[in-house]
């Protein structure tokens, strides 16, 4: 079964009067590369989450966030009431003292300015909000492969689907390859007349002449490669584990015989079949190149 290595998770947990919010999305890349933004009192797990990203999720442009949502009370910024009233009386002595206007409503807010005035403390993180923040995580991740797997299989069925159109095109060559044997002799008698109308022709010399020149446009090897390379991706694509770089190997492959076909076509018809077969070949390459 494919995977894709596109895809989006989300996962929230609540702990106290926080909420724990994990995004992560994915994109193609040919390693992977992940970025993680999360807030600085969580930083000790940095390194877990990343290892525990790079097994599950194995290649892929990833960028994961980690944000908390709190609740006002917790977002309330402590102020230190003692150097708050010291610093009030005295700006009220010395406006009495000095019959300044004093204004509580205006005073106030340069107070808080003040130094000391807020209260700086340090977090102290539990374990069980730790361990909050990695099961958010795992949830995400989760989601993520499962939305990959969604992918996948819509991709599965699109490159089957494909590969299906090429192995058609290829059964429609084969009438024409009667009529290019038709075209090529008379092109070769035709231009033997055009040097001179009255040669005389040895009809077994000329048979073994078209022989050797149809042996050189002969595809049937082509046509046989190219139903290999067909059968070898229907095989690969029903493979457990991670086929993407293994699609595209075999895709090219595919384009080789394809190319030789058009070469060797020497017939209209048979082109505009290998124009075709190279079309749906440049989109199983482009889906390939999102396949884990």
């Amino acid at each position: 079964m494919l995977v894709s290595m596109t895809g989006y998770g989300k996962a929230e947990r609540v702990f106290g009067n926080k909420k724990i919010v994990v995004e992560v999305r994915s994109l193609n890349s040919k390693q992977f590369d992940f970025n993680l933004r999360l807030p600085a009192i969580y930083r000790e797990l940095e390194m877990e989450i990343r290892t525990k990203a790079a097994k599950e999720l194995e290649r892929g442009k990833v960028d994961m966030s980690i944000s908390i949502e709190e609740t006002a009370e917790s977002q309330a910024i402590p102020i230190n009431d003692s150097v708050f009233m010291a610093y009030y009386r005295q700006l009220s002595d010395i406006a009495s003292k000095n019959s300044i206007s004093f204004n509580p409503a205006e005073v106030v807010p340069a107070i808080l300015r003040l130094p000391e005035v807020i209260r700086a403390q340090k977090e102290e993180i539990a374990p069980e909000e730790l361990d909050a923040v990695l099961q958010a995580c795992a949830e995400a991740l989760n989601a993520l492969i499962q939305f990959r797997k969604q992918e996948g299989a819509i991709l599965e069925k699109d490159l089957l689907s494909r590969v299906n159109l090429i192995l058609d095109y290829l059964q429609r060559v084969e009438p024409f390859e009667k009529q290019r044997i038709h075209d090529v002799r008379k092109r070769i008698s035709d231009s033997l007349k055009q040097i001179d109308a009255n040669i005389k022709v040895d009809d077994n010399r000329f048979e073994q002449e078209v022989i050797y020149y149809l042996e050189k446009l002969d595809i049937t090897e082509e046509k046989v490669r190219l139903r290999q390379h067909c059968s070898y991706f229907t095989e690969t694509v029903n493979q457990p584990e991670s086929v993407g770089r293994k699609l595209g190997f075999i895709a090219q492959e595919m384009g080789r015989e394809i190319n030789t076909l058009g070469s060797k076509a020497n017939n209209a018809e048979i082109q505009k079949i290998v124009v075709m077969m190279k079309d749906e070949l440049e989109k199983i390459k482009e889906q390939s190149l999102n396949i884990l």
